[in-house]
């Protein structure tokens, strides 16, 4: 299964890169809480942005129970601040 992660402001710095393609076993089902884990296994500076970051999956914000599916599109933003 392939998803595509976009990276949004200071998170693209932490990664090093506006966005990935993560290709993931397809013998399981997987949630958006699971692929946020293999992300923070690889990026440790994104961890620190676990309880604070918003996730959208194909442009709608979602859970991070929610279930993945092939060729989706996860974005992975910080907080949103006003100015």
């Amino acid at each position: 299964m392939k998803i595509r992660i976009l990276f949004f402001s200071v998170l693209q710095d932490l990664v090093g890169a506006p966005e990935i393609e993560e290709v993931l076993p397809g013998d399981r089902r997987w949630l958006v809480s699971d692929l946020l884990a293999v992300l923070y296994e690889r990026y440790e500076g994104l961890r620190v942005w676990d309880g604070k970051i918003l996730v959208a999956l194909d442009m709608e914000y979602v859970e991070r129970g929610e279930e993945l599916s092939d060729g989706q599109e996860l974005a992975i933003m910080p907080p949103v601040q006003g100015g």
